[in-house]
Order: C-alpha cells, then sequence, then structure tokens
C-alpha cells in the first residue's frame, strides 16, 4: 500500500472563518475513504485543495508527492464536485469523447456508458437528461482516464434509491481494479455500504479517523428497543444516556438489562443492537460541539 496524497498540519481561513483546522491526512492506494461531516465541516474546503482550486493559508498538501496546484501532479487524479455543469447542446458520448481526448489513457467511451448505465443515452443532448442522468454522467467523467484517485464530493445527490445503487456499484468495480476513491456524502448508508475507512470532521478537525467497524466500537453504545407503558421511568434507569420514542442509547446493556428487570417495569419486544454509522456520527460530532 502506497500514500497517494498526504495533508500535513494543513488550516485554511476564509478572513475570521476557519474551514479546516490543522488537518493531518493520509490517503493510500486502494481504500475507499468515506469522508463525513455535517455543513461547514470543512469537507469540501479539504477536497478543493487536494484539487489544488484552494492554496490552504498553512500546512502542506502533496498528491503524488507533487502540489496538486501543478497541472502534471493532476494527470492520475479524477473528480466530480457538488456543482457541476454540462454544455447542454452536446451529446452525452461527444461529451465523454471530449473530456477523454485529454488523457493519454483512457477508459473508452462505451465501455465508461457501460460502466455507469449510459449507453442508451449516449446520444442524447445533456440538456435532455433528468438531474439524476446528469449527476450520473458527471461522476462517470471522473473515471475516463483511469484515474489512481478520484475525490467525490456528494456523488450521488438528486439520485433515487436504484439509482445510488447502481452508482455504488460502478464504484466498487472502479475501486477493484485499481482506483483509489474518496466520497463525501450526507447518505450515512451509502458510507456504510461503500467505505473501508471513515474520517469524520466537525468544526474543520478530524474528529475521528478509523476502519468502519472501529468507528462504530469507537461511540461504545448499545440501542436498547422496547415498548413499555412506563417510558419516563425506564429512560431513567441508570446507565441511559439518552432515549427517543423506545429507544434508549446505553453505555452497557447488560447492566442496563438487569437494572430493567430488577425495576419491575413492565416492557415487552425487547432488542439489543450497536450503533448504526448514523448514531455513531451523531454521537462523534455530539461531543465535539
Amino acid at each position: 500500500m502506497s500514500t497517494l496524497a498526504t495533508l500535513d498540519g494543513v488550516s485554511r481561513r476564509f478572513g475570521d472563518v476557519t474551514a479546516v483546522d490543522n488537518v493531518s491526512l493520509e490517503i493510500n492506494s486502494g481504500e475507499i475513504l468515506g469522508l463525513l461531516g455535517p455543513n461547514g465541516a470543512g469537507k469540501t474546503t479539504l477536497i478543493s485543495m487536494l484539487l489544488g482550486l484552494r492554496r490552504p493559508t498553512s500546512g502542506s498538501v502533496r498528491i503524488f508527492g507533487n502540489s496538486p496546484v501543478d497541472a502534471a501532479s493532476r494527470r492520475f487524479l479524477g473528480s466530480t464536485p457538488q456543482e457541476t455543469a454540462l454544455p447542454d447542446t452536446l451529446r452525452v458520448g461527444e461529451v465523454i469523447d471530449f473530456v477523454g481526448a485529454h488523457f493519454t489513457d483512457r477508459t473508452s467511451t462505451a465501455a465508461l456508458a457501460e460502466e455507469f448505465g449510459l449507453s442508451e443515452l449516449l446520444r442524447k443532448q445533456t440538456g435532455a437528461l433528468s438531474g439524476g442522468q446528469k449527476r450520473r454522467l458527471s461522476v462517470a467523467l471522473a473515471f475516463v482516464g483511469n484515474p489512481k484517485l478520484v475525490l467525490l464530493d456528494e456523488p450521488t445527490t438528486g439520485l433515487d434509491v436504484d439509482a445510488r445503487r447502481i452508482l455504488w456499484d460502478a464504484l466498487r468495480r472502479q475501486n477493484a481494479t485499481g482506483a483509489t476513491v474518496v466520497v463525501t456524502s450526507h447518505y450515512l448508508e451509502e458510507i456504510e455500504a461503500l467505505a473501508d475507512r471513515v474520517v469524520v470532521m466537525g468544526h474543520g478537525r478530524v474528529l475521528a479517523d478509523d476502519s468502519l467497524q472501529g468507528i462504530l466500537d469507537r461511540v461504545g453504545v448499545r440501542i436498547v428497543r422496547l415498548d413499555s407503558p412506563d417510558p419516563v421511568a425506564v429512560a431513567a434507569l441508570p446507565g441511559v444516556i439518552r432515549s427517543d420514542a423506545g429507544t434508549y442509547f446505553v453505555s452497557d446493556s447488560d447492566a442496563f438489562l438487569v437494572e430493567l428487570v430488577r425495576s419491575g417495569l413492565v416492557f415487552r419486544d425487547l432488542t439489543v443492537r450497536g450503533a448504526s454509522l448514523e448514531e455513531a456520527f451523531l454521537a462523534l460530532t455530539e461531543i465535539a460541539a
């Protein structure tokens, strides 16, 4: 495994606002890295510095060992930003051909269209595409040059559930054939489905950097669901961190169940599970707030 990109003590300020605050991070070959954080956490600013679109106020950014500002260092870099614009009068196939012409080693238009479910749209003008089809094309263009590293900022925004899953399958195949992928998303199930490493950001800082399972384990809470005629009394039992409509977040599920039985409270339909990525994400960002 080699390091494709690094951020070393990187900060980026806009006037009095610090968007990225002393972030150090390595992106390694072969991984799908999920970048999570609420709006304003610094995700998009971090991506823009990796792309060379913004310079850090302090610290250093390197891709493939060089500054991302240098065009040569971006030859093996693909990206899809949050906002993309496509020429309305060009056909889908023409757009792919135009972008592909900038690369010496490119994926054929037919192969790329097949990979991302665009084959039936190749002769259609981009101005006639739906929002979801435009988004799928924008993501496909990030892979036309056979990149080693791909940065995707909210890639499935505007896609329905089926279209998202088609795109997930394509991203997994691209990763399996050698592309390292960094993806930001507001769909936590997307990161759970794709990423083997998760970085959680908040207030411009890295709050956690671990494997997906490591992030889930780090929260250290268990989720107990049960039906009781006296939910207030259940929520008042020792070990309950917080509760929400019959769901109880507890630090130790075994100890909680002992207290529940001892209390004599009536309950039924009890289940216990670990935290989901969404719950882990919320817990980490609440701690940092």
